[in-house]
């Protein structure tokens, strides 16, 4: 049904859409991750918005649309990554009537052209809302609302254009795999309004600091995810427990290797690069019998040829063309500060250590995996040192079992089944949804 006061007044739909960017977590990003996002300096910040404006809003009404697959009726896995598209295509080949679908110019890496698109052009009709969004989030959030001013701006009309494409199309459904992107929050919004049905599949590990869980159907990984939802406030509609989709294939080819002989290092934006320069220095010197992989994160820009210029024997992982359990399918080991690769890790049994690149304040242990005990913890490099000389010397088999908090099909039946799970559940959803 649709319900007319699902968004609330447009200052509190912003509110709602951006709520990750209000938080004490991002504001409080390194100088260097923030700026790229949103920079310091407010004439920068005015420039970006004066950029987005020529270049993608006008951009959009110029650009043709021409989907290769009718969106009438059918159901939409919306994606706003690479990520997204890896985790929802098993639904894409387990049903005929779906489509993936994403907003018109958003960057969905090497699957760029295989994805439909929902035009954007009408956004530009939105922005007289602006000064009035300015002023009311001014008064909830403070400084914060004029120090991510452009941001607020790059929302803005999300939501009425979705509501448009909604009424227009009448999906079945839309399924998500991100619940705190700008533009997924605010289709998720759009759908309430338009009275469509909603269904989250979780693709990766999540954090307290999440929006809380309102969709009408939620299939999550495992009780951690299900537990850390709950700290994010009340869960609206159904929850179920599926495991992890995206890994099924790779379930059956653990790591049993009882030595460690190869180690990948995966970073992310907001590990230091000196401090990873100086650990990579670290383990070459100490391990040279040990071949070592790194990996950046498929967001950061950085440019790391430096490391293979003063290593020339290490290896390098391109996060676009290599998918992460490619990626972990060849270590023994992986060591990593906050990244949910320390679970794909450990679901594949590579021997997986926490180790911070760097002394930032932004989080520490931030998915919880070292308190919960899926990987275990080195705080200097000697002590890493120690940790990976044991796994070099003996790695156990059954390190996979610390992961069943995280994978609720691990040890059970359904193992490797996830994406059969998560299928035949929606359809069960689907059907029930359609005989009300």
């Amino acid at each position: 049904m649709p319900d007319s006061t699902a968004a609330g007044t447009v200052t509190t739909r912003l509110r709602d859409i951006l709520q990750l960017r209000f938080t004490d977590l991002f504001a409080g990003l390194p100088a260097r991750m923030l700026e790229p996002i949103s920079p310091a300096n407010p004439l920068k910040r005015l420039g970006k918005v004066l950029g987005y404006a020529a270049l993608r809003l006008v951009g959009n009404v110029f650009q043709p649309i021409r989907n290769p697959e009718p969106l009438h009726n059918r159901v939409w896995l919306y994606v706003v990554s690479q990520n997204n598209y890896d985790s929802l295509h098993f639904l894409r080949e387990a049903r005929p009537d779906t489509v993936l679908v994403a907003g018109q110019s958003k960057q969905i890496g090497r699957y760029q052209v295989q994805v439909n698109r929902l035009s954007l052009r009408r956004k530009l009709l939105y922005y007289w809302q602006f000064p009035l969004v300015i002023v009311g989030l001014m008064r909830t959030e403070g400084r914060r609302a004029w120090r991510f001013f452009d941001l607020i701006f790059n929302a803005i009309g999300y939501y009425e254009v979705y509501c448009r494409a909604l009424r227009h199309y009448r999906p079945r459904a839309v399924v998500f795999a991100n619940d705190h992107n700008d533009d997924a929050r605010a289709l998720l919004l759009a759908c309430r309004r338009e009275g469509v049905p909603t269904v989250y599949v979780q693709h990766a590990s999540v954090s307290a600091n999440f929006p809380p869980l309102a969709f009408d159907l939620s299939l999550l990984e495992g009780q951690d995810a299900l537990d850390k939802y709950h700290q994010c406030g009340p869960i609206r509609g159904q929850t179920e427990l599926v495991g992890m989709p995206k890994a099924d294939e790779f379930l059956s080819e653990k790591n049993l290797n009882p030595m460690v002989q190869r180690v990948g290092i995966a970073c992310n934006v907001l590990d230091d690069t000196e401090a990873l320069t100086t650990a990579i220095d670290y383990l070459l010197s100490q391990f040279p019998s040990l071949t070592f992989t790194f990996r950046p994160h498929p967001g950061d820009t950085r440019d790391f040829r430096f490391l293979q210029a003063q290593h020339p024997q290490l290896v390098f992982s391109n996060a676009r063309q290599e998918s992460v359990f490619e990626f972990l399918s060849k270590q023994d080991a992986l060591i990593a500060a906050d990244t949910s690769t320390h679970l794909e890790a450990t679901l594949l049994n590579v021997a997986s250590l926490y180790f911070r690149f760097g002394t930032h304040a932004v989080a520490d242990d931030y998915y919880g995996y070292v308190a919960q005990g899926l990987v275990e913890r080195a705080r200097t490099l000697p002590e890493l040192g120690a940790l990976l000389l044991r796994y070099q010397q003996h790695k156990p088999l059954d390190l996979y079992r610390r992961a069943a908090y995280y994978n609720a099909t691990l040890g059970t039946p359904e193992e490797g089944h996830s994406q059969q799970r998560a299928a035949r559940l929606l359809a069960e959803w689907l059907e029930s949804e359609g005989t009300r």
